[in-house]
């Protein structure tokens, strides 16, 4: 197979997987927590160095590509471990989401609070018993497996 296919075929990969998040949230109506928007950005810059490179940028941005899905991937499997509490995750989404004691009575009483925080460390979907962020992290290494081969390849 030549090198832009494998290419393509990440990047479709990548657009595959960030326009699956965007049905999770628009369509099924399962707003993201900050993991879980984390790890769209490196989708994004894998379509976006996968276009680019298929569109006659040069070879070497082939391993960029391969570094979006890769930290894409890393980020799915500290999500998934957040998840199944192997590690606690960022203060922010996990376990209480905010510091009460740190807030004073007039912040606890605002009606101009922020609402519906989505906490990392809980499961809202689940397929064969992983997550979205188990099933991101398993599909972004056989993507990365893709980048590779591209990079390896001469044309």
């Amino acid at each position: 197979m030549s090198r832009n296919k494998y290419v393509l075929l990440a990047t479709l990969g990548s657009a595959a997987l960030l326009l699956g998040a965007f049905g999770f949230q628009y369509l099924g109506g399962m707003a993201p927590c900050k993991l879980c928007l984390w790890q769209r950005w490196p989708h994004g810059a894998a379509i976006f160095v996968g276009l680019f490179v298929l569109f006659g940028g040069p070879r070497v941005l082939v391993w960029l590509g391969a570094a979006a899905v890769a930290t894409t991937g890393a980020i799915g499997v500290y999500h998934a471990g957040v998840e199944w509490k192997w590690w606690p995750g960022p203060s922010s989404c996990t376990g209480g989401g905010m510091d009460l004691g740190a807030l004073s009575g007039n912040d606890l009483l605002s009606m101009d609070a922020p609402s519906g925080l989505v906490m990392c460390d809980e499961i809202v979907w689940q397929l064969f018993g992983l997550s979205m962020a188990g099933w991101n992290a398993v599909i972004c290494a056989v993507l990365l497996g893709l980048w590779v081969a591209a990079a390896r390849r001469k044309v």
